[in-house]
């Protein structure tokens, strides 16, 4: 069972930046696929971001495409989110979650079966 921690929440203004970082424990993610989901108060948990460990792919959400990246460093087995231009729109619970394996559902969050706790990002407008 692969673990996943992630850390780098805060309280930024908006326009700001925030890197979220994920680290996954165990070794070898050969074929790992890994995102990124957001859930605000109320509100149902939304795909951001996703890649696939080799690097190949990445995936991004409309709202974030052009803002958010994402990228991993297999060196410490973990995988960032780097968000800029923050809004206040953007405040919500993050969630890194995996999958061995690519799925062409990778924007839904059922087909991943390994989550971190979250972290929360709050933007101030």
């Amino acid at each position: 069972q692969v673990q996943l921690v992630e850390s780098g929440g805060g309280l930024v203004q908006a326009g700001g930046s925030l890197r979220l970082s994920c680290a996954a424990s165990g070794r070898n993610f050969v074929g790992y696929f890994l995102g990124w989901f957001r859930q605000a108060p109320g509100k149902e948990r939304d795909f951001v971001a996703a890649m696939r460990w080799s690097g190949s792919g990445t995936y991004y959400a409309d709202s974030v495409k052009g803002r958010f990246t994402i990228s991993r460093d297999n060196a410490k087995n973990t995988v960032y989110l780097q968000m800029n231009s923050l809004k206040f729109e953007d405040t919500a619970v993050y969630y890194c979650a995996g999958r061995w394996g690519y799925s062409a559902e990778y924007r839904s969050s059922g087909v991943y079966n390994n989550w971190g706790q979250g972290t929360q990002v709050t933007v101030s407008s």
